[in-house]
């Protein structure tokens, strides 16, 4: 444990806190600022970083999801739904962002004895398990089958998945992504993965094995929990607990050059988004 805590335990982190921008907020922006932060932080010239983002009503898609059979169905279906879809720069498969998902990203430093993945995973399983510790709930992480975007870091209570985490690397920088299910329905939430899958897959075989979603598998935190919570008091916990594991925390934006540098990858946000969407303009 001491290991992984280590991660956390650092002379300072920088706060970036994009949890209340609204519904405008896009999340093509969120994967371009944290490899923006991932580059600055992995040349040094950065703190480690802890960014807070939420976005509303968003289907982020992964590479795969863009290779189903019937993807036009499946963003069709999406779209009657009511949410926004793109498809992120990393790993993973389809997840759902709302209001009432908190996402959070740790961006780290590769340290010349390197940062191995696990390592990685793991210091956000810590961080999480800090947050909730009054609680006196385990917090577990292995794969839930039947959930969607599963994962061996799917973070559960009792079975239940509430959260999973992703990591991205790219130029010395790590960037560790978890959202967290704070509130409202985990299977509600499931069943629209469902419903996309379903759209898109009509029972053809496929090379990629999708998962079959089960959305009895997966809750809110307050759900599990039995409280009502909400992100800003999540976010409060995330703060005082880097607070009290390291020397400092400090709120800063996006600086003039990292500003530059965000511009150029979000524009390389947008032609991925548009060369995976193209068939269905």
């Amino acid at each position: 444990m001491e290991q992984h805590l280590s991660l956390l335990r650092q002379d300072e982190w920088r706060i970036i806190d994009h949890s209340s921008l609204g519904p405008h907020f896009d999340a093509k922006q969120s994967f371009a600022i944290d490899d923006t932060l991932c580059a600055f932080v992995g040349k040094g010239e950065s703190s480690p970083v802890m960014r807070s983002w939420v976005h509303h009503n968003t289907i982020v898609l992964g590479i795969q999801d863009t290779r189903v059979p019937y993807l036009q169905d499946g963003v069709q279906f999406l779209k009657e739904q009511g949410y926004r879809v793109i498809v992120r720069n990393s790993g993973g498969l389809a997840v759902v962002l709302d209001e009432g998902v908190l996402n959070l990203s740790l961006i780290l430093r590769e340290s010349e004895k390197g940062i191995d993945i696990n390592r990685g995973y793991d210091t956000m399983w810590e961080l999480v398990r800090f947050m909730f510790k009054e609680y006196n709930v385990q917090i577990d992480a292995y794969e839930i089958v039947g959930s969607y975007c599963p994962g061996s870091y799917d973070l559960s209570i009792d079975g239940k998945k509430f959260a999973g985490i992703s990591q991205r690397r790219l130029r010395n920088g790590i960037a560790v992504q978890i959202y967290i299910c704070v509130n409202g329905s985990g299977a509600k939430r499931a069943e629209i993965i469902q419903g996309f899958y379903e759209k898109t897959l009509k029972k053809d075989e496929t090379k990629f094995a999708y998962p079959e979603i089960n959305p009895a598998t997966m809750a809110s935190l307050s759900e599990l929990l039995q409280t009502e919570l909400t992100v800003s008091e999540v976010m409060f916990n995330v703060l005082t607990t880097l607070k009290d594991l390291s020397g400092r925390i400090y709120a800063e934006g996006l600086r003039e050059e990292e500003q530059e540098m965000y511009e150029k990858n979000f524009i390389r946000m947008k032609e991925r988004n548009e060369k995976a969407f193209k068939d269905l303009l």
